[in-house]
């Protein structure tokens, strides 16, 4: 099932749901795939205000519904920098679809590849889309994996 989302910049007054979308996320995707402390740890290490430096230092896309935001991708250069879909919406095509328009746009600016660090849980996600690990898990417990031949 995918959702009519609406894809547009994230600006500033989206901080606070960002922020919260990527920490719900984090507090109710991970937990199979990781103990309960470190999935609390992971959520806290993102303040508010971090979001808000992320906001100006990446690319920071966002897919909306009905004039919510239900998740969001930042980019930069080739490097899929987040990609967090509100757990409401886990499953029903929202993180595909970000990820898919944010793979477009680097296609268009001539990256032949995607690479990107997936957490335990999204792994899986990104193996079923094309992507393979590039590398063992980083001591921060991330995934190193690339998508080549966007073009």
């Amino acid at each position: 099932m995918t959702m009519d989302a609406i894809y547009r910049r994230a600006m500033r007054k989206d901080v606070s749901r960002l922020h919260d979308v990527r920490r719900r996320s984090i507090l109710e995707l991970a937990l199979p795939t990781m103990p309960v402390a470190e999935a609390q740890a992971w959520a806290a290490q993102l303040t508010l205000s971090g979001m808000e430096r992320k906001l100006r230092e990446l690319e920071v896309w966002v897919a909306e519904l009905d004039g919510v935001v239900i998740g969001w991708g930042a980019i930069r250069g080739d490097m899929l920098e987040g990609l967090y879909a509100a757990p409401e919406f886990a499953g029903k095509g929202v993180g595909a679809g970000l990820l898919a328009m944010l793979e477009g746009l680097m296609r268009e600016r001539q990256f032949p590849s995607v690479r990107l660090e997936a957490s335990s849980n999204a792994r899986g996600f990104y193996l079923r889309r094309g992507y393979r690990a590039t590398g063992p898990q980083t001591a921060k417990g991330a995934w190193p994996m690339v998508k080549e031949h966007l073009a």
